[in-house]
């Protein structure tokens, strides 16, 4: 595991003009976001950033990321361990306008007053690269399937349903 911290402002120009790479970890505690999205987290993320030039002499940041995050079993809603990983490229930019013309291979993220919030940047790959919706094996949910039923099945129990047009005022 690294132990170096990154720190939480950098000079993204600066680091872009001297290929510079930052190696080190996060705290997920500190992602306020993070824990709006997906509650509380403990551990840290591991992050590896390469600032460069393009042949276009656009400035970018490469970038790498894993964290074990807990996420809520969407059967039975208790935590469930997370392998979360993300590869990303960045497009520095000063503002919109040229955010709009940067090709797709960036994402942009916008630069003000020569200094970025390591930390926003990161907690957003984080969260956008969490799955979508996660469950424990049947095996180990305490949830079973027979307990995610809802109601009664219309075939079962013997009489048809009725047709929207069957409560219809004439």
């Amino acid at each position: 595991m690294l132990t170096t911290r990154l720190p939480l402002q950098v000079e993204p120009y600066r680091l872009a003009a001297n290929a510079e790479r930052l190696e080190g970890y996060v705290s997920l505690a500190g992602m306020v976001r993070l824990e709006e999205e997906a509650g509380e987290q403990k551990g840290v993320c591991e992050v590896r950033l390469d600032f460069g030039v393009d042949a276009q002499g656009r400035r970018f940041i490469d970038g790498w990321l894993r964290a074990d995050v807990d996420l809520a079993c969407r059967r039975c809603l208790e935590p469930l361990p997370v392998n979360v990983e993300s590869r990303f490229q960045l497009g520095i930019v000063t503002s919109d306008v040229v955010a709009a013309d940067l090709p797709n291979a960036y994402e942009p993220v916008v630069v003000e007053n020569e200094q970025l919030n390591l930390l926003s940047v990161l907690e957003d790959e984080l969260i956008l690269s969490l799955p979508q919706v996660v469950y424990h094996d049947e095996a180990e949910c305490s949830v079973s399937r027979d307990q995610l039923t809802s109601g009664t099945d219309s075939e079962s129990s013997g009489t048809p349903a009725a047709s929207p047009s069957t409560y219809c005022a004439s």
